[in-house]
């Protein structure tokens, strides 16, 4: 019997042979998320657990920098205020934790990126509605089959895959893969 490693090594190597197919998906987000930047918008993320330390990754990625030496760029993790967080599950409703910030600091013209392994995170649905009625372009980071959210985001970026660790592996490729198109499309850096 192979090693747990191994094992893990080519379930991740089957689900990402398979990846290509969501080409069209990232490409077309990609330049959504450049057109809200270059307009002046900011890029919000939203997720718990495994996705919330994603967001504040690929957020870090934006206001940073990512492969070029370029200006910062708007991106803001919802998941990393702790006293927001803590405020307004506590006054609210965790599953109001990203809403009250998405109305508070959202505007119309900006991006909210939902990222969720199940696509039903009550918390991320609420702040995807939200961020809608607002007029902010809605995109998901999502697996399995997408769940509620991959028909409520303007655009869905469906993980096919019903293991919660590759789908996770598969959204860090994808958000890196954004920013790197974020910047070649604004014609960014060196």
């Amino acid at each position: 019997m192979s090693s747990l490693f191994l094992r893990n090594l080519d379930e991740h190597l089957q689900l990402m042979q398979i990846l290509g197919a969501l080409d069209p998906q990232v490409q077309k987000a990609g330049q959504r998320l450049a057109a809200v930047l270059a307009a002046g918008g900011k890029i919000m993320f939203c997720g718990n657990g495994g996705s919330a330390a994603d967001c504040q990754h690929l957020a870090s990625e934006l206001t940073g920098r990512f492969i070029k030496d370029r200006r910062p760029l708007a991106g803001l993790a919802l998941t990393t205020d702790s006293s927001a967080l803590t405020c307004i599950g506590n006054d609210y409703s965790f599953d109001d934790v990203f809403t009250r910030q998405v109305q508070g600091l959202g505007r119309a013209g900006d991006a909210l990126i939902g990222i969720s392994t199940s696509g039903n995170s009550a918390n991320v649905l609420r702040a995807v509605e939200a961020a809608k009625t607002m007029g902010i372009y809605t995109l998901g980071l999502l697996g399995r089959d997408g769940g509620r959210l991959g028909a409520l985001c303007d655009d869905g970026i469906v993980v096919p895959h019903g293991v919660t660790a590759r789908i996770q592996e598969a959204h860090l490729l994808i958000g890196h893969t954004l920013c790197g198109l974020i910047e070649a499309e604004m014609g960014l850096g060196q």
